[in-house]
């Protein structure tokens, strides 16, 4: 289990536009390379799931927010200080990633991590990742490796081999942040 090994499996698979399964800070995910569109097509086709239905990115850090928005709300940054779970901003007018990643309402949600397989395997990708829960829509979130249904197992292209026997907390508290000021806690 050498984790510079798994980042090294991982980024082959991405960059070749696969997708995979990995395990995060919260709960195990299915993710790709955000800006390929191809990629993030075969996640929804995967958990059955309708690209109405929005995806999160994971960043590993600053300059990549800013990549992805132009301007990011001062108060975005006094939550993700102040959280102590993990936490998904909702934020406004992303850029440079695919068009169906992006929710109707022209919104991203996104999280920092600092977990060492996903920050490691992001910043050798330069870009941010995909994450949305191992599960077929609508079934119930898998709280463990072993919980994960065969078909997201088979349909990837890749497993990482980490953290199998880690049973994962719950999925982060979402909140909304409108360039207008407005915020919105949508899952706490």
């Amino acid at each position: 289990m050498d984790i510079n090994q798994e980042i090294l499996n991982a980024y082959e698979v991405i960059k070749e536009g696969g997708i995979i399964l990995y395990p995060t800070d919260t709960v195990w995910g299915i993710g790709c390379d955000a800006s390929n569109p191809e990629a993030v097509a075969k996640i929804y086709k995967l958990k059955q799931r309708a690209e109405t239905q929005s995806m999160i990115c994971l960043m590993n850090g600053e300059k990549m927010m800013y990549n992805v928005f132009k301007e990011i709300p001062e108060v975005a940054w006094q939550i993700l200080d102040l959280s102590e779970n993990p936490t998904t901003l909702i934020l406004d007018n992303p850029r440079n990633v695919a068009a169906n990643i992006i929710a109707t309402d022209k919104t991203l949600g996104i999280r920092l991590v600092k977990e060492p397989f996903c920050f490691k395997l992001m910043e050798r990708m330069k870009k941010p990742l995909v994450s949305t829960s191992a599960n077929i829509s609508g079934q119930p979130t898998p709280k463990s490796f072993k919980e994960i249904s065969p078909a997201i197992i088979n349909g990837v292209d890749y497993v990482v081999n980490l953290n199998k026997d880690k049973v994962s907390g719950k999925p982060s508290t979402i909140i909304k942040l409108g360039n207008d000021h407005q915020v919105k806690i949508i899952r706490k």
